[in-house]
């Protein structure tokens, strides 16, 4: 019950000596979540006052149904451009008809997650690897600030792709406004030096006023600068989602490309913030359970998709949550100032919630990664330019499901073509390392000695065939060192026979050691014993070379050797 049910395990027993620790913690996220949420909301191209209602009901649901104790759910920069970049090809920003999809595709979010969770599919993430995830989330980060930078210098600029906001952005320059330039500047300023200062300091709270007593006292709104103008106040209503056939299936690329990374993000949040805190178990698929629900439940109350933040997930930490209870003070802050605080957000200025996005995104640009790739892995160093390249030049779906497509292509090649590694006796040691590794390691004449690091399946059979065939050529024995091999398939199995049965007619004898019980166990069901023969198998590279040089008799080796151990 309590895997099922999370909020069991630290509810009921409350521990009141968290209680200080977890008010803190909420109520700086609460406050942080604010300004944050309705930045996010302006980026995903819905009203900011939808940014506050997906910070309210999914806030609410995952503090009782995941595992996590600190991360924060809500609205986050890279899902909030994957919602615009998907609906805005189906309707035009802030129209009802935009706000409707949105709300659908949280629906539709929602019950991929929950799904995946229930079927414990949680593993199907493992398809992207940490190059591509890193190299997506760098072009997007680039993206998001790109399309921010309209609201910094007060230009209107038609959503569009990147190369074409860009182009834009160019041609606008001339009508910069000012008042909003130097608002923009100054909020990312301040918010840069905040963040050095302290994390717990709540700069996005700190520059909203700022910029919103600038704007108020120098009527710099009847200048041209941008502000969110009314809002409305009040609770978000009940209502469902339109289920709409064609729509869903237009919007079900993006559906799955924000479950799975909004999974990954909040997967990796949660386990960063877990490893300092012992006193509770992370589970996948509850969390992604639990993302499921959130989501399914805020589209019943009017919110796009969410998924576990970074920054906040951080500051929750750091201000001293030690349970769900956190959020839940942080959505009762939400829901006090969708109540009463609503008007007083009237001359907010956009600039300053690009700056605050501007500021969020530009720590998720990962040059380190891409130059230590380059170090050090090219093959990795290519999936995570692959990535970042289709994701800027092409867009959001197709940078992901590239990325995932280059993974398992990755998967695929690197096993098809393991490592294999010649073996050669260090002195008189008894131990066998790889030759090119060890150069002066002892060689047995007439013999070769081979380790495959990998299990021996239809992938890479052939290639460990080919691999055979070279060191037939220049030796009687051929030694299998197989402690790196953790399975065999059916067709490893039948090359196996073949390569037996066939090396033995031209006179070439092969001997297994170090064999795992489990492969001992195919070879035995499969008949192999007698084909192989049990002399041919061998405790270690050793007894194999001392029977090869007439050091050791084989047999009883070869009997105890067939002991299921």
């Amino acid at each position: 019950m309590k895997q099922w049910l999370p909020f069991i395990d630290w509810l009921i027993p409350y521990d009141r000596s968290q209680l200080s620790g977890d008010l803190t913690a909420g109520l700086t996220v609460g406050v942080m979540l604010i300004p944050q949420g309705m930045a996010y909301a302006m980026l995903a191209g819905m009203p900011a006052i939808y940014g506050l209602y997906a910070v309210t009901v999914p806030l609410i649901i995952y503090a009782l149904l995941g595992t996590s104790r600190q991360l924060a759910v809500g609205p986050v920069a890279m899902v909030a451009i994957l919602i615009a970049s998907g609906v805005g090809q189906l309707a035009a920003s802030g129209s009802e008809a935009y706000i409707s999809y949105a709300i659908l595709l949280a629906l539709m979010v929602g019950v991929i997650q929950l799904v995946m969770g229930l079927f414990r599919l949680g593993f199907l993430v493992n398809f992207l690897a940490y190059p591509v995830i890193a190299g997506f989330i760098s072009a997007a980060a680039i993206m998001i600030g790109i399309s921010q930078l309209k609201h910094i210098i007060g230009v209107p600029i038609p959503r569009g792709s990147t190369y074409e906001t860009v182009i834009g952005i160019a041609q606008g320059i001339g009508e910069t406004n000012g008042f909003t330039l130097l608002i923009g500047i100054a909020a990312i300023l301040i918010l840069v030096i905040v963040k050095k200062i302290n994390r717990l300091i709540p700069g996005p709270l700190i520059v909203v006023l700022f910029g919103m007593l600038i704007v108020y006292t120098g009527g710099l709104h009847q200048q041209g600068v941008s502000i969110l103008a009314d809002i409305p106040k009040g609770l978000p209503s009940f209502s469902l989602a339109e289920i709409n056939r064609p729509v869903i299936l237009q919007l079900l690329p993006v559906a799955l490309a924000i479950s799975f990374v909004g999974f990954i993000q909040s997967m990796a949040m949660a386990k960063a913030i877990h490893a300092k805190h012992k006193d509770y178990q992370l589970i996948p698929n509850q969390e992604l359970r639990a993302l499921g629900i959130a989501n399914i439940a805020g589209s019943f109350f009017q919110s796009f998709p969410v998924t576990g933040g970074f920054s906040r997930s951080a500051v929750n930490d750091q201000a001293g949550a030690k349970t769900g209870l956190a959020s839940l003070v942080s959505a009762a802050l939400i829901i006090f100032t969708l109540l009463f605080l609503t008007d007083y957000f009237y001359y907010l200025p956009l600039a300053v919630l690009s700056a605050i996005i501007l500021v969020a995104v530009f720590g998720l640009i990962d040059f380190q990664e891409a130059k230590h790739l380059w170090k050090t892995d090219k093959q990795d160093f290519l999936l995570f330019m692959a990535t970042a390249v289709v994701t800027l030049s092409v867009g959001i779906e197709e940078g992901i499901f590239t990325g995932v497509a280059l993974s398992i292509i990755a998967l695929v090649y690197n096993s098809s073509m393991p490592h294999v590694a010649e073996l050669g006796e260090v002195g008189e040691t008894g131990i066998y390392r790889n030759l090119s590794r060890f150069p002066n390691a002892r060689v047995t004449a007439d013999t070769s000695i081979i380790r495959m690091d990998a299990q021996l399946f239809f992938g890479n059979a052939n290639y460990f065939r080919e691999r055979l065939e070279t060191l037939a050529k220049k030796s009687h024995y051929i030694v299998i060192h197989c402690g790196s091999i953790q399975r065999l398939d059916s067709t490893a199995v039948h090359t196996l026979t073949d390569l037996v049965s066939g090396f033995r007619e031209r006179g070439i004898t092969i001997l297994f050691t170090d064999m795992i019980g489990p492969v001992r166990d195919t070879l035995k069901k499969n008949g192999m014993f007698e084909i192989i023969g049990k002399k041919n198998f061998f405790i270690s590279v050793k007894d194999a070379v001392d029977h090869i040089e007439n050091r050791q008799p084989h047999e009883e080796y070869g009997i105890k050797f067939q002991t299921n151990n």
